[in-house]
């Protein structure tokens, strides 16, 4: 077949190959192409008049700006936005669970509970100005010889970011402090170092304060003001930090339950491929960790615009469905005092590989969550208390929304990418799953899976799944993935820049 239909109800079909024009499509009754189709576009099906909804995924992707025939190219230049929806003909299931599916993982249980997939130290920097020290203490232990001390230790770590001072006590301290907070907790640390300047708006005695007692005690804290300059706060650094690195070296991994387990789901680079392969084969591994008591945190709330109907229905309560529709009324206004609308998205990207509104990325990206129950919605970066399917507030840009699920507690990252994304983080490793073959053939040295080859025919998407699930068990007993080993992630830290800079 030169094309594939996503469901009876839908009026477009999408290109396996490009299509040129008038070739044959026999799948449809030998309809003839009307103009050139790329690879992975849409190609009308039937006719769609001006005005009437264009159908994807059983759902509403946009409506015709224009009489569509069937065998056009259908894109943005004859498909617009819309506010219509359809309204989801199921709700939340339960995943059945395949033979011999692993129930446990390899990793570093920590005081609180918490267990870590990585055995970092990390220092946590309160403010731009003490950025610098935090990086020249993370260079000299970076060093072959002083790393060769601490077996167990993945490697120390500084987390730095632009802000910290500058700003007044609003929503952008909170979110700040929220991040830092979370950070310094984070269970992939087993230890954390706290370095801020001295005179910032966010105070390190502040940061402390919010911290638990248990956490408190893991980390040490250098003020340079205090210490008497730059030099002497990074020896001081070297020397203190020496503790941090003797105690995490004493840890080793452990058989724990994948209930301990929070992912992180992304995808940028997003192609049409992405909710047809990669997300949905993401989602039904998601399905199979939270039915086994683990977490999955959806993000990226402006790109759930136009799939909300679909996660509204699995709501656990008319209280958290309402967390939902609240967040994306916020997203409305946040847009439109900056001049934006919602539907501004797809990005150039996005329309080359073959996805034409913002409705028909959101309904692939929300995918990655699969199709168990949405037990909560929280705010960017706070701390996730709930198993199953939780959304956690935050922006489309994957460095800002990664930083936010890490900070949350996210201790893995599963990231899907069409146009091929080469995104990494620390201290949460990055599984990358490429959504189409040609991508990842191009880019194989930074894809972790091919889930093109469900689009090509070689492996069933419930195949796919237990293959993703299993190879994030492996990454969370200590298997590397292409971004560790390329050492990516130490310049993707970037909390959320919200509110006035003074």
């Amino acid at each position: 077949m030169l094309t594939l239909t996503l469901s009876n109800e839908d009026n477009v079909a999408v290109a396996r190959t490009a299509l040129a024009k008038d070739v044959l499509l026999p799948e449809h009754r030998g309809l003839a192409c009307r103009s050139d189709v790329p690879q992975f576009h849409k190609v009308a099906i039937k006719s769609i008049a001006k005005g009437q909804p264009v159908i994807k995924y059983r759902q509403v992707i946009g409506v015709a700006l224009t009489d569509i025939a069937a065998g056009e190219h259908v894109h943005d230049h004859n498909c617009g936005m819309t506010d219509e929806r359809i309204a989801p003909a199921t709700k939340a299931k339960t995943a059945e669970l395949p033979p011999d599916i692993e129930t446990s993982f390899e990793g570093y249980l920590r005081a609180d509970g918490e267990v870590g997939t990585r055995n970092y130290v990390g220092i946590i920097t309160t403010v731009n100005c003490s950025a610098s020290v935090a990086k020249a203490i993370e260079q000299y232990y970076s060093q072959a010889e002083v790393a060769g001390r601490y077996p167990n230790v993945d490697g120390v770590i500084a987390i730095t970011h632009g802000s910290g001072c500058g700003m007044n006590k609003g929503e952008g301290y909170e979110l700040l402090m929220r991040v830092c907070a979370g950070m310094s907790q984070h269970p992939n640390f087993g230890g954390v170092m706290l370095i801020g300047l001295g005179c910032e708006v966010l105070q390190l005695s502040a940061l402390l304060d919010a911290l638990p007692d248990d956490v408190r005690k893991r980390s040490n804290t250098l003020v340079i003001q205090e210490q008497g300059g730059t030099r002497a706060t990074i020896e001081a650094g070297i020397e203190k930090m020496a503790v941090l690195c003797e105690v995490s070296n004493t840890l080793s991994r452990t058989p724990q339950p994948v209930s301990k387990l929070r992912v992180g789901l992304q995808c940028g680079g997003s192609d049409a491929l992405s909710g047809i392969t990669a997300n949905p084969a993401l989602g039904r591994a998601m399905d199979i960790l939270t039915s086994l008591g683990g977490t999955a945190i959806l993000s990226e709330t402006p790109e759930l615009y136009g799939a909300e109907q679909m996660l509204r229905a699995r709501a656990a309560s008319d209280e958290v469905a309402d967390k939902l529709n609240d967040r994306l009324a916020w997203w409305r206004e946040y847009a439109g005092k900056n001049g934006a609308q919602l539907d501004n998205n797809p990005s150039p990207g996005n329309k080359a590989g073959g996805l034409t509104t913002i409705l028909e990325k959101s309904l692939g990206a929300q995918a990655k969550g699969g199709t168990s129950t949405m037990t909560d919605v929280v705010a960017y970066a706070q701390l996730i208390r709930k198993s199953g399917l939780v959304i956690m507030d935050s922006p489309g840009y994957d460095p800002v929304s990664v930083t936010g699920q890490m900070a949350s507690g996210a201790n893995l990252i599963c990231f899907t990418t069409g146009r091929g994304s080469v995104y990494g983080s620390r201290p949460a490793p990055s599984i990358k799953l490429a959504t189409n073959t040609p991508m990842y053939e191009k880019m194989t040295l930074d894809m972790d899976y091919n889930c093109g080859e469900i689009f090509d025919g070689e492996i069933s998407l419930e195949d796919a799944a237990v293959e993703i699930y299993r190879t994030i068990v492996r990454v969370a007993s200590g298997e590397k993935t292409k971004s560790e080993l390329h050492g990516i992630g130490a310049l993707e830290f970037l909390p959320w820049p919200v509110g006035a800079v003074l």
